[in-house]
């Protein structure tokens, strides 16, 4: 129960950040653009820092060896979740062969449908709630989340007018600073290097890290600040793929998990990884390549409202009841 106070207590904490950083779009603090700006910021710096920190600090042959499994039910999850997202996409556009602008907005639900806002929601919620350790684990789960989010989720968001393709993604996915540092982590860790690492280069990557969460959320409520609200709560389809993201795919996961004998520590990671809200990617990537933005602005204001309230909740069944 203990676990579950803190979680809520968590959430709350997050809708304060997000709410923050809508206010200060919305009176114009910060000005049209500094959600690029802020979204550069958190890939090239606070995301990697965190990553590359977590991973020589926490990755020995040891943990490594302990946890590698998690790699492979990480895969399993996200292939599953891709899979079940093509017919599902189909109840909320329908007839999209008839235009491209149909097709693609059937592409945001796929995205949608398959991947949570695991890092920037989960990342905040592992660490407030349950430390570096944990984080950890969380990471090796969530790292084929990470590279299809790249290749997958870059193939189907970015507009074909850009060019986008499998193999031109699956290079920008492998490259990106997140995935390197993360590897460049675990490389550094794996062959005990970490003690050369000055203290103050240690220092510095703890406290980039550090802020890597609270800046993700508040750059949520800055996007989500961008767009007039009365706008983003018409679409009624994204009340549908909300309910599909916050309760329903990760209550049949975590049935399934159940079924399997998975236990206690597995369940939990893979809930926050599923639970959290919708990505913000299906709104990143259109924006970059020139897609339609609004569908992804609905389902990030929407379910991160939601959240706060479905996480705890879900966390209370299956993790404490179940």
């Amino acid at each position: 129960m203990e676990i579950f106070y803190l979680t809520l207590k968590q959430m709350l904490m997050m809708f304060l950040l997000i709410g923050g950083g809508v206010l200060l779009r919305k009176t114009n603090i910060l000005p049209k653009g500094s959600d690029a700006t802020i979204s550069r910021l958190e890939t090239y710096l606070l995301i990697p820092a965190l990553n590359l920190f977590n991973q020589m600090t926490q990755c020995t042959r040891e943990t490594f060896a302990e946890n590698a499994p998690l790699m492979l039910y990480g895969t399993v999850i996200i292939l599953c979740a891709m899979l079940l997202s093509y017919p599902l996409s189909r109840l909320f556009v329908r007839n999209a062969a008839t235009s491209p602008e149909l097709t693609y907005r059937r592409n945001v639900y796929k995205y949608a449908l398959t991947f949570a806002n695991y890092g920037f929601v989960g990342n905040f919620i592992i660490l407030g709630v349950f430390g570096a350790e944990t984080f950890y684990k969380y990471s090796l789960l969530t790292f084929p989340f990470l590279v299809m989010g790249y290749v997958w989720g870059m193939y189907i968001l970015v507009p074909k007018s850009a060019g986008s393709g499998m193999l031109s993604n699956l290079k920008k996915g492998l490259l990106t600073p997140p995935l390197i540092a993360l590897l460049v982590g675990m490389l550094i860790g794996l062959l005990d290097l970490s003690r050369y690492v000055p203290s103050f280069i240690k220092n510095a990557l703890s406290y980039a890290a550090d802020c890597q969460a609270p800046v993700g959320l508040v750059l949520a409520g800055v996007v989500i600040g961008g767009f007039k609200f009365g706008d983003l709560i018409r679409n009624k389809n994204v009340y549908g793929a909300t309910a599909l993201r916050l309760l329903v795919l990760p209550a049949v996961a975590m049935l399934l998990l159940k079924l399997l004998g998975a236990g206690e520590e597995l369940m939990t990671l893979a809930l926050i990884a599923l639970a959290t809200p919708l990505g913000m990617n299906t709104i990143v990537y259109p924006a970059t390549y020139g897609g339609d933005t609004e569908t992804g602005a609905s389902m990030v204001m929407i379910s991160h409202a939601l959240c706060v309230a479905t996480i705890p909740l879900m966390y209370y069944l299956f993790i404490v009841l179940l």
